[in-house]
């Protein structure tokens, strides 16, 4: 269970009552969608970011732009079990938009500022480019 999001900051995203109609007043339902969400951006900022301290900030100590893109999924997720075929396109788009920039922080296009960067030995290992040459021939005349 993720205590990352808490259920008070979908009110900047989500009304609470249309949270509790969506989830029909189940909070499992939001902590498993939560927990989806969590688990995908952990799939794209796992090879950069150290996942397990960002993951564990409670309160202002969280990275605002990686909890909005976390809420943004959550919804997404809670929105799909509900009704996937009457989705707002509001909803669609920020999900989209957050996998957008998942994606472009896991190709190291953007940095995420504040956040928990994983220790240099760790990242060349995930890095995307890698230099090699081929091996040594000798030459005979």
């Amino acid at each position: 269970m993720s205590e990352f999001i808490e259920k008070t900051d979908y009110d900047a995203t989500l009304h609470s009552e249309i949270l509790d109609a969506l989830t029909r007043d189940d909070d499992e339902v939001i902590e498993t969608c939560e927990d989806a969400a969590i688990m995908e951006m952990r799939s794209y900022l796992g090879a950069r970011y150290d996942c397990n301290k960002i993951f564990a900030r409670r309160g202002t100590e969280r990275n605002a732009l990686i909890l909005m893109y976390a809420k943004d999924i959550a919804v997404y997720h809670i929105f799909c079990v509900h009704n996937p075929y009457k989705m707002s396109k509001l909803r669609k788009d920020r999900y989209d938009r957050a996998v957008e920039w998942l994606k472009a922080v896991a190709k190291s296009e953007i940095m995420i500022d504040g956040a928990d960067a994983l220790a240099e030995e760790t990242t060349t290992s995930h890095s995307p480019f890698e230099i090699i040459s081929n091996p040594l021939t000798p030459t005979h005349y």
